[in-house]
């Protein structure tokens, strides 16, 4: 019999389900001792994510992950769990696009490359969920 916590590591949703579970406890964490945690407090934000291939896949997935800490450092957070958790995934997911987008400029291994394609259609799905809960919930986003 497996555990809960092997099946996880097992399947690739279970796995980025744990990372993300681990960005939002660790800025959690972080946000309640009054810094972001992620070294990123007074720094000016990143630009953009651009998927090129203009730069070498490190140097994007460098870009993806600046984009996606400074996003969940600076998540508008109210100490409501069900906001902070949304408001920290939403830019947690749009870094798994950005790296999805990066993996498909570079790799011609069919199986990653479905993979990136159900990851990016699968992410902008719950982004789109969690902004809409955003919007169901307007007191769970005013500040306390």
């Amino acid at each position: 019999m497996s555990s809960p916590l092997s099946f996880l590591l097992r399947s690739s949703r279970g796995l980025l389900f744990l990372v993300a579970f681990a960005f939002a406890h660790h800025a959690a964490l972080a946000h309640d001792a009054g810094h972001d945690g992620m070294g990123m407090a007074d720094s000016a934000p990143p630009p953009p994510f651009v998927a090129s291939t203009a730069k070498p896949f490190s140097a994007l997935m460098d870009d993806a992950m600046a984009v996606m800490e400074y996003g969940m450092a600076h998540a508008p957070m109210n100490g409501q769990a069900e906001h902070d958790f949304v408001t920290m995934m939403i830019p947690h997911h749009q870094g798994a696009i950005d790296m999805a987008k990066a993996l498909l400029l570079t790799t011609q291994d069919q199986g990653l490359r479905n993979l990136a394609q159900e990851i990016i259609a699968d992410q902008q799905i719950e982004i789109q969920l969690m902004q809409a809960w955003l919007k169901a919930h307007p007191a769970d986003t005013a500040s306390h």
